[in-house]
């Protein structure tokens, strides 16, 4: 099985007007050529240096052999245990391919010292750490490094022989590891990060955890043909045109899982579609639901549904599920033509999809505050232990948890978006996820739920680069137990506060509301932010 898809209602009209266009322009075989003039003259310097991920099937195949000896070296010494450093691209393909192909990968996307600290399990007599950035300068992935550094020194284990590393050539993060003596893969530096699931940055901490990843890059071989071709049967013409395409337009993609063998994919995408699309006041919103979101029953107008589902030809589902998207196929052909797909919607809304130039905002904030240390802002008020602060002043005007909430979503305009954003360990604090569902019956509009620091990686670009539509819940914690950062002067709790201060001020700004809800005590907490919002 390589793609299906199947469309209806504005979707399959779209696909009719832009697809011909689109075929005729060569578009496809323009992008498979790395032509960088695709999206207009201004987008043309970044564009030349971020499309090498459309040979990333034929760069990546020498990796196959070289991580499989290496995994095999690690388990001839009872070591079988891998954790991944890596946010934004570094992380959630690796997350998604071992998910999918049921092999463990520990993927370490946070600075919350709860879940560093759960990481460093004690399993660490076998465990390799695989950290894994592009630039090389993470900060994240750097104290996540530091911390396994300092650890595996204080069991007697030299890091060189435990610390594997994965990023461009000539970064920071390469010279430090060859000084160090670890083992270092390079990937393709003409691959941006959240178009690297096929490069080495995807396939190593996969392949090092036993993932097939000579079947991932076989599974994209078999769809690279279509992908290339400038016709109307092309499956990266046809997602990309129906899900920015429409007119008007569907400026909300919502993506559910129904079916499909896939786990997690909507999670991926949404940094593809968020990251690539949302600047310059446009964009699309990925939102991520499951099958009992409140979306799928009030479908918003503006919100086109994509179904990833076992087989987009099976009638039931057609006849289920009219005006939707329906796609199916193996997950490294998923990849590569959500991948063409997003490259398409980038042209279509004449905009860079290989640019971010509003992710550094939240990080400077983020380093000024770690810098001057700054006393915390004052709560408007406490309840229940929540300590409640915003901007604007207004909403916190009740003086309570709910009429904040509810002052909150008054804000959200007719086209709007409400994104959650929770900066707490997302292992012991799972349950907040349950939010977005909650908000979304009450707002009647497109809900995001983003773990923070990862989403910062993700759909943090398009909160501040996108339609300023949206309304903003910031949801953070006292670290239990707080947690130092060898080599640093701040700790991952002081990190991790400093990280959502940072984006509140970023997104205060530029205009976006921003309700910011401190846990005190973070189990007491959840249940008394339930217990208002409900």
């Amino acid at each position: 099985m390589t793609i299906a898809i199947h469309l209806s209602g504005d979707a399959k009209a779209a696909v009719a007007n832009q697809v011909p266009l689109l075929a005729a322009d060569l578009v496809a075989s323009g992008i498979t050529g790395q032509d960088p003039a695709l999206w207009g003259p201004a987008a043309e310097a970044e564009a030349s240096k971020r499309l090498g991920w459309t040979e990333a099937v034929s760069v990546s195949r020498p990796l196959v052999a070289e991580v499989a000896a290496l995994r095999e070296e690690f388990l001839a010494q009872g070591i079988d245990h891998f954790v991944l450093a890596g946010m934004g691209g570094s992380s959630l393909a690796p997350e998604v391919i071992t998910t999918t192909l049921g092999v463990e990968l520990t993927i370490l996307d946070s600075t919350s010292p709860d879940q560093i600290r759960a990481a460093l399990d004690d399993r660490l007599a076998t465990t390799v750490l695989i950290a894994s950035s592009k630039s090389g300068g993470t900060l994240e992935t750097d104290s996540q490094r530091r911390v396994y550094e300092a650890a595996f020194r204080a069991a007697g284990i030299d890091p060189a022989s435990r610390i594997v590393i994965v990023t461009d050539p000539g970064s920071p993060l390469e010279a430090l590891a060859r000084e160090s003596g670890y083992r270092v893969f390079l990937a393709d530096p003409n691959v941006g990060g959240r178009y690297s699931a096929l490069t080495a940055f995807g396939l190593v901490p996969s392949g090092l955890a036993g993932a097939d990843i000579g079947e991932l890059l076989d599974e994209a071989e078999a769809i690279s043909l279509n992908l290339a071709e400038d016709g109307a049967d092309n499956f990266g013409l046809i997602l990309g045109a129906a899900i920015a395409g429409t007119t008007p337009l569907r400026d909300k993609t919502g993506i559910v899982a129904d079916g499909t063998h896939i786990v997690g994919f909507a999670d991926w995408a949404e940094q593809l579609i968020a990251e690539s699309t949302g600047k310059e006041g446009k964009g699309l919103l990925p939102v991520v639901l499951d099958l009992d979101s409140p979306e799928l029953t009030t479908k918003p107008a503006d919100l086109q549904l994509v179904r990833l589902v076992d087989n987009a030809h099976q009638f039931h589902l057609r006849e289920q599920h009219p005006g939707e998207v329906l796609i199916s196929g193996s997950l490294g052909a998923m990849f590569l033509t959500w991948e063409y797909a997003v490259a398409v919607a980038g042209r279509l809304l004449g905009i860079d999809p290989f640019d971010q130039p509003d992710v550094e905002s939240a990080k400077e904030a983020a380093r000024g505050l770690l810098d001057s240390r700054p006393e915390p802002e004052a709560p408007a008020f406490v309840e229940s232990g929540i300590e409640v602060r915003a901007t604007p002043g207004s909403l916190v005007a009740s003086g309570t948890l709910a009429g904040s909430v509810d002052a909150l979503l008054a804000e959200l305009p007719a086209d709007g978006y409400l994104a959650v954003m929770a900066y707490v360990d997302r292992l012991s604090e799972a349950r907040l996820a349950e939010l977005r569902d909650l908000l979304a019956e009450r707002a009647g509009r497109p809900v995001t739920f983003g773990w923070g620091p990862r989403f910062l990686h993700s759909t943090g670009q398009y909160h501040k680069g996108g339609p300023a539509t949206g309304v903003f819940l910031q949801i953070t914690a006292d670290a239990r137990d707080d947690l130092e950062i060898p080599g640093r002067p701040f700790t991952f709790g002081q990190l991790i506060q400093a990280q959502a201060a940072g984006d509140a001020a970023v997104l205060a700004e530029h205009g976006r509301p921003v309700l910011r809800l401190e846990l005190t005590d973070a189990s007491a907490g959840v249940e008394s932010l339930f217990d208002a919002l409900r």
